[in-house]
């Protein structure tokens, strides 16, 4: 799968920041932005395997760019007990 090569969302002003909506928890915030799906998991302090990212209704596979305004979807997957 060839890797994202042009932005998205626009970086009006520079703006250097992501939209996150993080499930099941209906949490919503803003976190400077990583540069891959990897990284915004790391962030998050998630595993791969227990977390999906998705942008724009599209699965992200960690090797994936994230570019500056893009609004995110985290949803984890796995139960926690």
């Amino acid at each position: 799968m060839p890797e994202d090569t042009s932005p998205r969302g626009g970086a009006a002003g520079g703006e250097n920041f992501v939209s996150i909506l993080l499930q099941p928890e209906e949490r919503r915030f803003r976190l400077r932005r990583p540069k891959t799906a990897r990284q915004l998991l790391d962030a998050l302090g998630l595993m791969e395997e227990t977390a999906l990212v998705a942008r724009g209704g599209e699965l992200l596979t960690p090797d994936r760019r994230i570019w500056p305004g893009d609004e995110l979807l985290v949803r984890v997957v796995t139960s926690t007990g």
